[in-house]
């Protein structure tokens, strides 16, 4: 399979997702995470019509960013956790950053964001599952966060990311989701800017979707497995 082969297969799979929750597919993005992934395989997704792209390790990011700047018209999100020591990369090259979980760093984010770039957009993490190994804030905290961020001139919170304990099972995929869901649905209430919840990756795109996904960050069924020998 090719893969412009297998967007096209994702782009299906997120079509009858929302088709059966009376969703309009166009109201949710494919972002095709290449971490790893040489610059010949984005090339191969930008040919499929893919323009939005997730990235994990910053330098790596960048370096992609760079080789396509006067290319491509491309939107470039960083999705992996991210040291505070190197948020001025962040600030500098993307146009999303997902993994929001502390003032410092969006702080850092806010002071090095160039002038003449717009606003970087900000989703916070939360950490649905109580996880130990996992970045991301718990719900409770999301409210002062959320405060603090919208203070901040050069960031736009645009919404909320999570990664949820793997789960095979439908039903408890969505158990996830739904205080996700809730979540978001409130911080609207309070934020006009709010519009992302990102959300859903290759194994629970659907049940993401049921529970109101906007975004969904896919790899491995665009891409093939990683190979992390190279990260």
């Amino acid at each position: 399979m090719t893969i412009q082969n297998n967007i096209s297969n994702v782009k299906t799979r997120i079509e009858q997702a929302a088709k059966q929750c009376q969703r309009s597919p166009q109201d949710i993005t494919l972002l095709a995470v290449s971490k790893t992934k040489p610059c010949e395989a984005i090339l191969e997704a930008i040919a499929a019509g893919q323009r939005q792209f997730g990235e994990n390790y910053v330098q790596e990011g960048v370096e992609k960013i760079q080789y396509f700047a006067d290319k491509y018209p491309l939107t470039w999100h960083f999705i992996g956790p991210l040291q505070s020591n190197k948020s001025r990369l962040v600030a500098e090259h993307f146009d999303w950053f997902h993994t929001l979980d502390r003032v410092k760093i969006a702080q850092r984010l806010n002071d090095q964001r160039p002038n003449d770039k717009a606003p970087l957009n900000v989703l916070i993490q939360i950490n649905i599952s109580d996880e130990n190994s996992k970045s991301g804030i718990k719900l409770e905290q999301l409210d002062e966060l959320a405060h603090q961020v919208s203070q901040m001139p050069n960031l736009i919170l645009r919404g909320l990311m999570t990664i949820p304990a793997p789960e095979t099972h439908y039903e408890r995929q969505c158990a996830a989701f739904h205080q996700m869901e809730q979540a978001y649905q409130q911080l609207q209430t309070h934020y006009p800017t709010v519009d992302t919840l990102s959300m859903g990756m290759t194994d629970d795109m659907e049940a993401a979707i049921h529970c109101g996904s906007t975004l969904v960050r896919i790899g491995t069924a665009i891409f093939g497995a990683r190979d992390y020998t190279k990260s």
